[in-house]
């Protein structure tokens, strides 16, 4: 066993969650982004590049054309970075998901093998679950908004459900509900938390593109003497914004890590499993 192990499989209130979430991070990034690059890196780039082409179809365009955007090329541009963010969250949450179930079933040691034979088994269904979560969610939220916050909470913890449990999407979903019942205000402020954490982290990432931003701005309002903002967004904006959002999206394997400690101590509260398993191999050991 690694003399490092965490367990998942224990009861934690919110701020030990979080503790011990960068405590995982800091004691396994080597092979935690080891596994990133090895896995998720062709969706990663067929996201990047689909950004770029958004940049250029909305941005890019502007700075061509004088301010004319072609609408049919914007539309195909959104339409792309929705199929490529779909993938992307897939693969990763699938990634992150199998990383940690290896780390369980292995004591601390993660195999790469079991990780990709995992992320080929669950693909098609995370990306199913993945669209499914999307509309649910967006459904919600055109719901005067409350019911969109309050249905993506349960939703957030379906994937890790459909992987750690091997359930199809509609029983992920449907378990999901019920996991988080009675426990939605602790669970919603858990992840409230982890979001604002990933965000306050990645807009470390933001500076630059702000720093430029603000200075075109100044420059182009002097040289023009009127509000003529078209003139800020220049390919070195592109570039910036581009590199920017590629140390977010990184960022964003941090979320499905919290989440898998969410679903372990929801399921802990109802279930007792890692107790059991303690006691079983406490009898074992005797």
């Amino acid at each position: 066993m690694n003399s490092n192990y965490i367990r998942f499989k224990q009861q934690r209130e919110l701020g030990d969650i979080i503790s011990v979430l960068f405590r995982f991070l800091r004691e396994n990034y080597k092979t935690f982004f080891a596994s990133f690059f090895k896995f998720v890196t062709p969706a990663f780039i067929l996201l990047i590049a689909a950004l770029s082409y958004y940049m250029y179809s909305t941005v890019g365009s502007s700075v061509l054309n004088a301010g004319v955007l072609n609408e049919g090329e914007v539309l195909i541009s959104i339409f792309v970075l929705g199929i490529s963010v779909l993938l992307y969250s897939a693969v990763l949450s699938g990634t992150v998901l199998h990383y940690v179930k290896s780390y369980i079933a292995n004591n601390g040691q993660v195999k790469q093998e079991e990780i990709g034979q995992g992320i080929k088994k669950d693909l098609g269904s995370l990306i199913g679950l993945q669209l499914v979560v999307w509309v649910l969610t967006l459904a919600g939220l055109m719901l005067l908004l409350i019911p969109g916050i309050y249905i993506s909470v349960p939703l957030s913890l379906s994937a890790a459900i459909l992987v750690f449990r091997g359930t199809s999407i509609t029983e992920s979903i449907s378990e999901a509900f019920q996991m988080i019942r009675n426990n939605w205000w602790i669970t919603f402020f858990t992840i409230f938390v982890i979001v604002l954490l990933i965000y306050v982290i990645s807009f470390i990432f933001q500076i630059p593109l702000l720093i430029y931003t603000i200075i075109k701005m100044f420059t182009v309002f002097q040289e023009n003497s009127a509000a003529d903002i078209t003139g800020v967004f220049d390919w070195v904006y592109m570039l910036l914004s581009i590199i920017a959002s590629i140390f977010q999206y990184m960022l964003y394997s941090i979320l499905p890590l919290g989440l898998s400690f969410i679903y372990f101590n929801l399921n802990e509260r109802q279930n007792f499993t890692g107790t059991f398993e303690s006691i079983e191999n406490l009898g074992k050991r005797e």
